[in-house]
C-alpha cells in the first residue's frame, strides 16, 4: 500500500481515515482472516441456519449516530487466552464469565412482527416510530417499548444480506456485526452506549440490536467555523470521551473509529461512545499481539486529539481534498494552532497529535493534564463491575454512593 513508502511514524498509527470524513474507510476493511469458533448460541443461530429471503426491500446499515488507572488496567490479566482473533478472545471471555456487566444483555430468540392499534409496525414489544440512520449493512430505527415506555434505537439487519456481503477473503459482514455484538455484551460504562437486547430468531431472516437511545447531538454540532464549542464545553466532553476510552483500553478493546460522528451527547450533556463495528479485542499476555494492541490504542488517542481539535477549531486538522492528500498532509504538514490559544490547551492538542506514536501523550497523561482538570476539578472515577469483583475477592469494602465509589480496606 502507498502508506508504506512514508518514512517515520506510520500513518495508520496516527488515526483512522474516518476521523477526517472518509466514511468509506469504515466498512469493507482489509482485515486478516479470523477464525470463527466457539459454541455461543448467538453465533450458532446466525451462522448455521438457512436464512430466508425477506419480502421487504433490502435494508441499509448505519452506525447509531450509535477510567481507569494503570493499576486498574487488565483485570483479566491473570488469564492467558488460548486464541488470538477478536472473535476467539470474545468467545473465551463469554464462556468463562469474563464480562464487565452486573446484568447480562437480554437475548431473545423469537421475533413477532405485528402492528399496534394505530397500525404502527411492531417488533416484539417495540413500536416503530421512524428511521434515524442507514448504511451498507442495515438501518437504525427509533422504537418505543410498550413495556417501559422508553425509546430505543434498534439496529435492524437481514442475515441473508450480511452473509452475502464479503468484507475480506474469509469473512462476511456477519463477522463485523457478530463481533460488534460480542464486544458490546462485555461493556457497561456511563460514557458508552448500552446494548440492551439482542433479538435473533433462528427461524427468520431478521436480526436486531436494541440500543439505548441518545436524544441529543454529536459532539461536533455547534462547532463549525468560524468558532468552536468553547473550552468549557470541550473540556466537559473530553473528560467523558477519555473516561469511556480508558475503560475500553483497560479491557484491551480498541475502538478504531473514534470521531465526532460516533460521540453522542445526551440531553443532559453526557457524551457516550457508540459504533463498535470496527473495534478489535487483543490478548493481555501475548507478546505477538502487544504491538497491534499498542498501535491500536495510540491510534485511538490520535483520534481523540482530532476530535478535540474539531471541537475547538470548528474544522478537521490535516484534511485534504482526497484520501491521498490527507495522508500527505498528516505526514508532512505542521499542525496549525493559533498563537493566542490557551497555552495549556495548545500543549494538550500537540501532545495528542504527536506524529510519533511512541512520543504521543497517553490517555492516563491526558486525564491528569492541567487543562483537563480545569479549576482543580478531579477527573471522574469509575470502578467497573469486574474491578469491583476483583476488589471484593481481595477483601476490600466497596461503598457505592450515586456514581461515586469509595474503596476501604
Amino acid at each position: 500500500m502507498f502508506i508504506q513508502r512514508y518514512s517515520g511514524a506510520s500513518v495508520k498509527d496516527m488515526g483512522c481515515c474516518g476521523c477526517f470524513g472518509f466514511s468509506f474507510a469504515k466498512k469493507h476493511k482489509n482485515l486478516k482472516p479470523r477464525v470463527q469458533g466457539g459454541n455461543h448460541v448467538l453465533q450458532e443461530s446466525l451462522l448455521n441456519e438457512e436464512v430466508e429471503e425477506d419480502e421487504e426491500e433490502e435494508e441499509d446499515n448505519s452506525s447509531y449516530s450509535d477510567n481507569m488507572t494503570d493499576t486498574e488496567r487488565g483485570d483479566h490479566s491473570e488469564f492467558r487466552y488460548p486464541a488470538k482473533s477478536s472473535e476467539e478472545i470474545l468467545m473465551y471471555r463469554t464462556e468463562n464469565g469474563l464480562i464487565c456487566r452486573e446484568f447480562p444483555v437480554k437475548e431473545t430468540h423469537r421475533v413477532v412482527r405485528s402492528e399496534d392499534e394505530n397500525g404502527s409496525k411492531m417488533v416484539n414489544e417495540y413500536v416503530r416510530e421512524y428511521k434515524i440512520g442507514s448504511g451498507s449493512y442495515g438501518k437504525v430505527v427509533l422504537y418505543r417499548s410498550q413495556v417501559d415506555g422508553k425509546h430505543y434505537a434498534i439496529k435492524a439487519f437481514h442475515k441473508s444480506h450480511l452473509l452475502k456481503l464479503r468484507v475480506a477473503p474469509s469473512e462476511t459482514a456477519m463477522t463485523d456485526v457478530l463481533r460488534e455484538v460480542l464486544i458490546m455484551k462485555m461493556l457497561n460504562h456511563p460514557n458508552i452506549v448500552n446494548l440492551v437486547e439482542v433479538i435473533d430468531d433462528p427461524s427468520t431472516d431478521h436480526f436486531y440490536m436494541v440500543l439505548e437511545y441518545i436524544e441529543g447531538k454529536w459532539v461536533f454540532e455547534g462547532a463549525g467555523p468560524p468558532g468552536g464549542l468553547g473550552e468549557h464545553v470541550a473540556r466537559r466532553y473530553m473528560r467523558d470521551i477519555v473516561s469511556g476510552l480508558m475503560y475500553l483500553h483497560s479491557h484491551n478493546i480498541v475502538h478504531g473509529d473514534i470521531k465526532p460522528d460516533n460521540l453522542l451527547v445526551t440531553g443532559t450533556g453526557t457524551v457516550k461512545i457508540c459504533d463498535f463495528s470496527v473495534s478489535q479485542v487483543f490478548e493481555v499476555m501475548s507478546s505477538s499481539s502487544h504491538g497491534k494492541n499498542y498501535h491500536g490504542k495510540t491510534a485511538d488517542t490520535w483520534a481523540v486529539g482530532v476530535t478535540l481539535y474539531c471541537m475547538i477549531m470548528g474544522q478537521y486538522p490535516f484534511l485534504g481534498d482526497t484520501l491521498q492528500d490527507t495522508y500527505d498532509k498528516i505526514v508532512n504538514n505542521t499542525l496549525f494552532l493559533p498563537e493566542d490559544m490557551n497555552p495549556l490547551l495548545k500543549d494538550l492538542i500537540e501532545g495528542l497529535l504527536c506524529k510519533d506514536p511512541t512520543e504521543r501523550m497517553t490517555l492516563e497523561e491526558v486525564a491528569v493534564h492541567t487543562w483537563m482538570t480545569g479549576d482543580d476539578e478531579p477527573f471522574p472515577q469509575f470502578t467497573c463491575w469486574c474491578k469491583r469483583n476483583k476488589l471484593q475477592r481481595e477483601g476490600s469494602d466497596i461503598i457505592i454512593i450515586s456514581n461515586s465509589i469509595t474503596i476501604t480496606n
